[in-house]
């Protein structure tokens, strides 16, 4: 690990990640930067992503990723150091959110014994995205990015410390909730446009980028089961103390493992909406965001109404875990086999089919499945997301390197949002309908919807030959 007393090895400005290189510790990586070894650790071989020709259009609208036929897979990412500390980095964020997520609803409940209130902590998590991810996004472009990443998991800390002061009233704990997550889209944002920093543009970037969402689908199944021995074990606020050291513990790996770059948009001045518009008025990227967008408005109804339907269908509560887990573990098997299997180019050629077909499988709801059935289905549904990954490198390719973390952090914190919305008109239609009815339909209009998407994402690639020479398309 690099010692906090040799700054010039990981503050030196504009520096790229590096790759571990055969030879002698300190010696250059490819780039004339110094490389980032760790003492005595030897050193795999070296792969770097080099900049190509851009490939002629993909269909579906834009060019294919870069890449070679093959691919690197997944083990060349873990070569590159810096992103061993952002991927560990990751690990601890995603622990401090689960259990604190957890402990604050039991928190709130021990405190009120208000369901209503107990719930709204969850909602809290989704809604103020809207509000930091339009206002704040321009940050990522506008400070170094390390500097980005840090304060906010130290304001995390700072939260949740707050949060396991015996004398903070419930409102307080609320608020605080709201800005964890008001911060929660600048730091994804900017982690994942520093990513293309880290591991370049090409196929590194997107297996970077999946295997951070597979850590996160991940999570959905281990980290709630976690937090929850965590709990009979100590108490709400015992818990929110380990999640406080989770924040910190993040934050110290990101300043001692990552690379200081200077702000990428400083000279951008557009802020808050006007800054917002000026990434969405790019036709191409405005869809490209609105297929991230729309997937997971979504494909969330059956898990929001999961606990519905295994009542509707008459299942114990160990069936209803199984619903729960299916669409997940589909999600992390889609983009295992994608990432591994398939070259850059075929992850490219299988975003519109797969896009567009992710809700089909909730049609089977319509004859009311038993478990085995409707789990077959949102495993299915689920596997179709491996779809992000050709999407991630279109959209790296399309967006201009100093709009780059605004970009990323407008498109999380519309997924965040969408899937907060979709929970709601799931359980509203359910209100006046059968929960089965409910998901089958959501099959039927989400399709329509995507092939939408999908057609405006056509467009908008048929049109970048007639507007495209306007238009900052980074190729390093």
């Amino acid at each position: 690990m690099p010692r906090p007393d040799t700054p010039d090895t990981l503050d030196t400005p504009g520096a790229p990640g590096t790759l571990d290189t055969p030879g002698a510790p300190g010696t250059s990586a490819p780039t004339g930067k110094p490389a980032l070894l760790s003492a005595g650790e030897p050193p795999p071989p070296a792969h770097r992503p080099e900049a190509a020709p851009t490939p002629p259009p993909a269909p579906g609208g834009g060019p294919a990723p870069r890449g070679d036929a093959s691919g690197p897979g997944y083990a060349a990412v873990f070569r590159v150091r810096e992103f061993r500390f952002v991927f560990v980095a990751h690990l601890f964020s995603l622990l401090g959110v689960v259990v604190s997520e957890l402990a604050l609803t039991v928190l709130v409940y021990d405190l009120t014994r208000s369901p209503l209130l107990s719930s709204l902590t969850f909602a809290l998590g989704f809604l103020p995205y809207l509000l930091g991810g339009t206002l704040l996004a321009g940050l990522a472009d506008r400070l170094p990015p390390r500097r980005i990443l840090v304060g906010c998991d130290l304001v995390c800390a700072a939260c949740v410390v707050l949060m396991t002061v015996p004398a903070t009233p419930v409102a307080a704990l609320l608020a605080l909730r709201c800005a964890i997550a008001v911060v929660s889209p600048v730091f994804h944002g900017t982690r994942t446009a520093t990513l293309a920093d880290v591991l370049g543009e090409g196929d590194l970037f997107v297996l970077g980028r999946s295997l951070l969402r597979i850590v996160s689908q991940s999570a959905l199944l281990a980290g709630f089961a976690a937090g929850g021995v965590l709990l009979t074990v100590v108490p709400p606020r015992g818990a929110l103390v380990v999640t406080a050291a989770t924040f910190l513990a993040s934050a110290l790996l990101l300043r001692l493992g990552t690379v200081r770059r200077p702000a990428r948009g400083a000279g951008d001045t557009a802020g808050g909406l006007a800054g917002t518009w000026a990434v969405l008025r790019d036709r191409r990227v405005r869809a490209l965001m609105v297929m991230f967008w729309v997937p997971p408005l979504f494909a969330v109804v059956p898990e929001a109404l999961a606990a519905p339907y295994a009542d509707e269908i008459g299942v114990s509560t160990a069936a209803l875990g199984l619903l729960m887990c299916a669409l997940p573990v589909g999600t992390i098997t889609g983009e295992l086999l994608a990432g591994s299997l398939l070259s850059a180019a075929a992850r490219s050629r299988i975003v519109v089919p797969l896009a567009v077909t992710g809700v089909l499988p909730y049609l089977l709801y319509a004859v009311e499945p038993g478990v085995a059935l409707a789990a077959a289905a949102l495993f299915l549904a689920g596997a179709t997301g491996a779809y992000t990954l050709g999407l991630d490198a279109r959209f790296v390719a399309a967006v201009p390197e100093e709009r780059r973390g605004r970009a990323m952090t407008l498109m999380t914190a519309g997924m965040m949002t969408v899937q907060g919305v979709g929970m709601a008109g799931a359980g509203l239609a359910a209100e006046f309908l059968p929960v089965h009815t409910v998901v089958a339909g959501t099959g039927i209009v989400g399709t329509l919807c995507l092939l939408a998407a999908a057609a405006e994402l056509r467009a908008a690639g048929a049109t970048e030959g007639r507007d495209g020479a306007d238009r900052h398309v980074p190729h390093g």
